[in-house]
């Protein structure tokens, strides 16, 4: 005898087999028990929610002799037949590939003949949304008033393309997505019937991989069996069989993110690339991660809506304690972007790793979330006294090996005019700067020195700029005395303002100059 696949073995037989659905399940039995069935049905869901099977045990429960509790007892002469598909009571009609006006016609021609045997003849319709408009329309006046022996049950993924006319002559019933407690649940019944050994964490993930379907997840589940036939079903061996990426990978992922870190990311991408995951699908995934930690990091009562195992939803919850909602908010729009992009492309993985490397360097993107993300990394730096911004490991551990001695700072003479003394100054500021942002800002910076008052004055091209050098009093520090050193004048200062002409300030007061009267030096502090 053939193999037969475990969704197909294991269909749902009776209304207490069905899965997750409760509540349409306890109407549809109630009806057949107070025998007040309707002329015409609609079942509407997403795929493997159990809307085909639903219809398939109440066609059999309402021409069943002897129902028990509102489901078909499976052995009276009704329910054999009908099992065995012998019955001539329920036609099932696939409207993707019966979608015209003559299909339609035939089923009208059809309904004028009452059942040979039994109370009904039930027509299911799958796929209804399939019909064309003429064959709705045909469809129309007997679905409003059918002979009294016949039902009509539609079924559909898509009920936005069932005509109103239609809904409005039909009872609906809304099959949900099947929980993943529910499914998990399901599998382990299954596995145990089929004598299988398995951990919990693999079918805690086929469930997960489901989305909701139990259908998908009994064939993903078919798949994990006979590609490690006749051995246990584990964790590790899910994993390989779906090609699918564990809590683990998305949290790397994220934390290499969260702290700039491009080495990390690009080791994931590597990681993902060789073990031949989809890319597309692994986007798709991560943006469901951050949408749980956001989940989590908005409340914790949403914890109930992130279906994951009580360890990972640990690990999620320490790591959505380590981010904000706007970086949340950055990232999802950043990859759901990303999502769009990646099905129409030729190099997946290049435009992947160039999203990484963008998303590690927010300085780069002028959108008010990057502008967020970088205040957020700048102000925890502070926090740390860790101004050495954006260094690779090697790099810093390269400037730390060979220090900067005062005597490699430029010396000028005294007697050079001021330009001259300017672009010496700016000197000292560029070398003591470390690498990374700080540099950057100086190096679009202009500086102008007032040799009576020792004032340095340097001029930023916005707010932030000046608020992270006024908090940097480690490096200031250093300068002044740099530059005490070099022109021999210990009441040297240093002034951070923002520069009209570097905001794009074109104002009248200040058109036409390099940057801002000496003259004007002398009253800042005022």
């Amino acid at each position: 005898m053939s193999y037969t696949a475990l969704y197909r073995k294991f269909r749902p037989a009776t209304f207490d087999d069905v899965k997750g659905q409760d509540e349409t399940v306890t109407i549809l039995k109630n009806q057949i028990m107070g025998e007040r069935i309707g002329h015409a049905y609609i079942f509407t869901g997403t795929r493997g929610t159990g809307k085909t099977s639903s219809a398939k045990i109440f066609a059999r429960a309402v021409n069943c002799e002897h129902p028990v509790n509102g489901s078909p007892c499976g052995e009276c002469a009704s329910c054999k037949a009908l099992v065995a598909s012998n019955s001539m009571n329920v036609i099932e009609i696939d409207a993707a590939s019966n979608n015209s006006v003559d299909n339609i016609r035939s089923i009208i021609e059809d309904v004028q003949y009452p059942p040979a045997s039994g109370k009904y003849k039930v027509y299911i319709i799958d796929e209804v949304h399939m019909l064309s408009g003429s064959a709705f329309n045909a469809l129309l006046k007997t679905l409003e008033e059918p002979p009294e022996y016949v039902i009509f049950i539609l079924a559909t993924t898509e009920i936005q393309k069932v005509p109103l006319t239609i809904l409005s002559r039909c009872q609906r019933y809304d099959f949900h997505r099947i929980s993943l407690e529910t499914i998990t649940a399901r599998l382990a019944s299954l596995m145990e019937k089929e004598g299988i050994q398995y951990e919990e964490k693999a079918l805690n993930f086929i469930a997960r991989k489901g989305d909701g379907s139990m259908r998908d997840s009994l064939s993903l589940l078919d798949e994990c069996i006979s590609f490690y036939f006749g051995e246990p079903l584990t964790y590790e061996h899910t994993l390989e069989v779906l090609g699918a990426v564990d809590t683990d990978t998305f949290t790397s992922l994220f934390k290499g993110i969260a702290a700039h870190d491009v080495p990390a990311c690009l080791d994931v991408s590597e990681k993902i690339s060789v073990q031949g995951m989809d890319l597309t699908q692994f986007v798709a995934d991560f943006i469901w991660f951050l949408r749980n930690l956001l989940l989590i990091k908005a409340s914790p009562d949403a914890t109930d809506r992130v279906e994951v195992s009580e360890s990972d939803l640990e690990v999620m919850k320490n790591t959505a304690n380590e981010t904000s909602e706007e970086i949340l908010f950055r990232l999802i729009n950043i990859f759901a972007k990303l999502s769009a992009d990646l099905k129409y492309s030729t190099s997946k993985r290049v435009l992947f790793e160039t999203a990484l490397i963008k998303i590690c360097h927010p300085e780069s993107e002028k959108t008010y979330e990057a502008l967020v993300d970088r205040v957020s990394a700048l102000e925890k730096k502070i926090e740390e006294g860790n101004f050495n911004l954006n260094v690779s490991p090697a790099r810093k551990a390269k400037a730390e090996a060979v220090p900067k001695k005062k005597e490699d700072v430029v010396r000028v003479p005294i007697s050079v005019d001021e330009k001259t003394m300017d672009a010496a100054i700016m000197t000292v500021f560029k070398e003591t700067m470390p690498d990374g942002l700080q540099r950057a800002m100086i190096d679009s910076a202009k500086l102008h020195y007032d040799k009576e008052t020792g004032m340095v004055v340097v001029g930023v091209k916005d707010k932030l700029d000046k608020e992270l050098f006024d908090k940097n009093d480690k490096i200031n520090d250093e300068i002044k005395e740099k530059i005490a050193s070099m022109i021999g004048n210990d009441k040297v200062r240093i002034n951070y303002t923002v520069d009209k002409i570097l905001a794009g300030d074109d104002d009248e007061f200040i058109r036409g100059t390099n940057f801002i009267e000496p003259s004007l030096i002398r009253n800042i502090d005022e």
